[in-house]
């Protein structure tokens, strides 16, 4: 038994095969091994039985115990192996793992690795594969499958969000336009443009609120055209109805359609669906403006949120900009050159900001000549105003004569849009006087173009309502007549021939009144449209014509066109700006009596974005002097929520107070305009409703509600004061604290760097008083000669030797005891003869030999 015990505890070597990607593989040495063990296992066990030498039944019961031994043997074998197999099968999963991780972590930092980009996309492609390879294969049991499911669907979701990030990028429009009109022109020229295209986001926005809620239902369920006297035109207009003349000037079929306001019906319920076509007309009126007070205000709330995010980069800005603006994923030629030339316009702002702050100037011509500038503009001012108030009272004295031309007609569109023209480059030149930052000039010059227009508007206004009060006096003339012109049409009808009813009257032969919602929605449309032509005639005269005769005629003139004059023309920023704010303050005016214009404004936005982007790439050059514009554009959206609430006004008077005309509009037969909401409060709701109302609708609730209103806002912006100050505040004590570390630092540096060299100086002077013996200073001369230290200390050792009087003053004496008395030292015969004793060689700096020491 000992025997076979032994051979056994001879056969336990083996090898183990490994997992990978879940499958074991067997080692074929391994096998090899086995098969010897079991070979020699055998004989081993026979000749137990076979040396026993006993009988055949104890024979047979000691082969049967063997042969359990040998079956225990074989299943603790399989016991071992099964477990060293897991055991590597468990670390080649940790070390599938880790190698995961490192493919991750070298996927995510593939974009900061200052490699070339086939290098790149190479070593990503191939950590991309080896993760998706593995990472499923490391689950455990019968998880396994559901862990592979998991990490596949994750990264499907993550590439889902990617492709539709991307996807979201690409549906914003003219990003891509005006990513390239930003690299060549700067973020100034840009921020036009994305001014635009939010422009153009919200008038879509409120012509789907105007076409959808009054301008549809109107056209399907209303009365068809030429049923009623307004949906109808008049007898003697019908021959030149549809003359281009007429059409142009929105007369005719354009003046009696769904363009203008007094082609809507009174009527308080149209169609099967019993639609309230008034009080819809009133609600989407007020709720334009509702609108754009709610998105503007939004906006910049949201721009100044940003705006005040962001950290200051006042320190190392163009260290910033040269090393860190690059971005090294770009591999299309054309994004690349758009990014050297926004790298390029950068560092130019950046220059021009540095320039600015640099700037010496004399304090006092400055001011002189900004007085001088202001005077010049206001003048400009007024005499554009005064010119405009005459226009328009002569156009009056025009609309009464008959066989006027086409500029009598046109004159105030011209005079208008010839001053937003001339008077924007006629103010920049005198800006120029100023010598402002290009930033604070830009600011000037909107504001001063805001008030040319808003001053231009007003005064438009103010003699528009001269002609409205006209024709209310005429309209209480006419209605008269129209009242007894039906009157006298059935009352004879009725004596001729009493048995029949008479035919109705024909609507075109109904007399009409002025209707004076549609003369002032036909004045802002005619100012829309006038301001467009001037715009894109100016852009392809002043633009267009002038960069192709100086780029074609430079070769063959006096001087040189590039560089004098005419040269290429500069982006207008501030003028394309001021323009585009003008022109929605007049459509949120003439929206709603023309409701029609806000689909004439988007089609003009969205024609301005294509053109004027084209005209500026091809005909405009950056401007002398770049420079950054606000990143929040709060000046832009400023200037718009003031003229959204100038806009506001003229329209909230004519509801509030004029009477509306009494044969057309959606309003007729009502003393006012705003009575539409009291009457379907009366018919449409219980009582209890109109008793709110009219508790809300009292003075006395309304006039502390707007005090309230006004406290509120004058705490919050103290808040907010508070708040910037707080935050200016700290961000001085930080960069202070920052400052005093870094000086701190430094001086830590010096003074370790002073202690160091006095430590070297100083050192060898206090060795060379606290040895005695000579063969320590021979030592260290010896091991320390080729340092200067060592030969600093070495001069000061020879001085208090050859002057020991001296050298007791700065060395204490060593306290050593004397055994023997000193001998005398002998002169050498010759220099280089040394000599003997204990004193040092070399003399004192300042004694020459054989001179004494005093």
């Amino acid at each position: 038994m000992r025997k076979k015990g032994k051979c056994a505890l001879e056969v336990i070597m083996e090898n183990v095969g490994m997992e990978v990607d879940g499958q074991v593989q067997s080692d074929p040495e391994s096998e090899e091994d086995e098969e010897e063990e079991e070979t020699i296992q055998r004989p081993c066990s026979r000749e137990a039985i076979k040396s026993s030498g006993q009988e055949k039944n104890q024979q047979t019961k000691e082969v049967d115990e063997s042969e359990e031994e040998d079956e225990i043997f074989r299943r603790k074998r399989l016991t071992r192996k099964t477990n060293r197999r897991v055991k590597n099968s468990e670390e080649e999963l940790e070390r599938l793992k880790e190698q995961v991780e490192e493919k991750k972590k070298l996927i995510s930092t593939m974009r900061n690795k200052p490699w070339r980009m086939a290098k790149k996309l190479t070593v990503l492609r191939e950590a991309q594969a080896f993760v998706e390879k593995f990472e499923g294969a490391l689950g455990k049991g019968k998880g396994k499958k559901f862990y592979a499911y998991k990490v596949m669907m994750a990264k499907k979701w993550v590439k889902f969000k990617r492709d539709f990030d991307n996807f979201k990028t690409q549906c914003i429009p003219w990003e891509m336009k005006i990513k390239e009109v930003e690299s060549h022109f700067g973020s100034s020229v840009a921020s036009y443009f994305i001014f635009l295209r939010w422009m153009y986001g919200v008038n879509l926005v409120l012509f789907g609120l105007i076409f959808g809620l009054v301008i549809i239902p109107e056209v399907l369920m209303g009365m068809p055209y030429g049923s009623m006297p307004r949906k109808t035109v008049p007898r003697a207009e019908q021959a030149t109805a549809m003359d281009f003349s007429v059409l142009w000037d929105f007369e005719g079929y354009i003046k009696y359609s769904a363009l203008f306001y007094g082609y809507y019906n009174n009527q308080r319920t149209i169609g099967w669906l019993k639609y309230r076509l008034p009080m819809a007309y009133f609600m989407v009126g007020i709720s334009v403006f509702g609108y754009s007070l709610v998105v503007v205000i939004r906006t910049m709330a949201r721009n100044a949120n940003e705006s005040t995010g962001d950290g200051d980069d006042n320190d190392f800005i163009f260290s910033w900009k040269m090393f860190t603006s690059w971005d090294y994923l770009i591999g299309n030629p054309e994004t690349a050159d758009n990014k050297f030339a926004s790298i390029t316009t950068s560092f130019k702002e950046s220059i021009v900001d540095e320039q600015e702050s640099n700037k010496d100037e004399n304090i006092h011509l400055r001011r002189f000549l900004r007085v001088l500038a202001n005077v010049l503009i206001i003048c400009c001012l007024c005499g554009s105003g005064y010119l405009i108030y005459f226009v328009v009272k002569r156009s009056q004295t025009f609309s009464k004569m008959q066989n006027i031309g086409w500029y009598e007609r046109n004159e105030v569109e011209i005079v208008m849009s010839l001053l937003g023209m001339f008077c924007p480059p006629l103010f920049e030149t005198i800006a120029a006087l100023e010598n402002y930052h290009p930033r604070i000039g830009l600011k000037w010059q909107l504001g001063r173009i805001f008030a040319l227009f808003l001053g231009n508007l007003y005064t438009f206004l103010l003699a528009l309502m001269d002609d409205v009060n006209e024709k209310l006096t005429e309209e209480d003339v006419i209605k008269n007549i129209t009242h007894w012109t039906l009157l006298n049409y059935y009352n004879s009808s009725a004596v001729n021939n009493s048995t029949f009813s008479p035919p109705p009257i024909d609507p075109a032969d109904v007399p009409r009144g002025p209707c004076w919602e549609t003369t002032v929605g036909i004045e802002f449309v005619r100012l829309t449209v006038s301001d467009i032509l001037v715009t894109y005639i100016t852009i392809l005269v002043g633009d267009f014509l002038r960069a192709c005769f100086v780029r074609f005629m430079n070769y063959c003139w006096c001087w040189d066109l590039e560089a004098g004059f005419p040269s290429y023309a500069e982006f207008d920023i501030s003028g394309n700006v001021l323009g585009l704010i003008f022109n929605q303050g007049m459509i949120w005016m003439g929206s709603f009596y023309a409701p029609g214009l806000v689909g004439i404004n988007v089609l003009r936005l969205l024609t301005s974005m294509y053109f004027q982007c084209w005209a500026v790439m091809s005909s405009n050059v950056p401007h002398e002097r770049v420079f950054k514009a606000s990143k929040s554009n709060n000046f832009y959206m400023g200037l718009l929520l003031l003229i959204l609430f100038l806009s506001l006004l003229p329209v909230a008077y004519t509801i509030m107070s004029l009477p509306p005309s009494f044969d057309c509009g959606p309003f007729s037969g009502k003393k006012k305009m705003s009575d539409v909401i009291q009457e379907t409060i009366e018919l449409d709701f219980p009582a209890f409703v109109a008793k709110i109302f009219s508790y809300v609708a009292n003075p006395g609730l309304i006039i502390p509600a707007i005090l309230l209103m006004v406290l509120a806002i004058y705490y919050l912006n103290a808040v907010a004061e508070a708040y910037q100050h707080a935050n200016a505040e700290l961000k001085k004590k930080m960069q202070v604290q920052r400052e005093e570390e870094k000086n701190k630092r430094n001086n830590k540096a010096t003074t370790n760097l002073a202690t160091q060299d006095l430590e070297d100086f100083l050192t060898p002077s206090a060795k060379s008083g606290g040895q005695s013996q000579p063969t320590a200073d021979t030592k260290s001369d010896s091991t320390n000669k080729n340092s200067p230290g060592a030969k600093e200390g070495s001069m000061a050792k020879n001085s208090n030797a050859a002057c020991p009087g001296r050298g007791a003053t700065m060395v204490p004496p060593p306290h050593v005891t004397i055994t023997q008395p000193p001998r005398q030292s002998i002169k050498a015969s010759s220099p280089g003869q040394a000599r003997s004793g204990t004193s040092p060689q070399g003399l004192r700096p300042g004694t020459r030999k054989g001179q004494p020491c005093n």
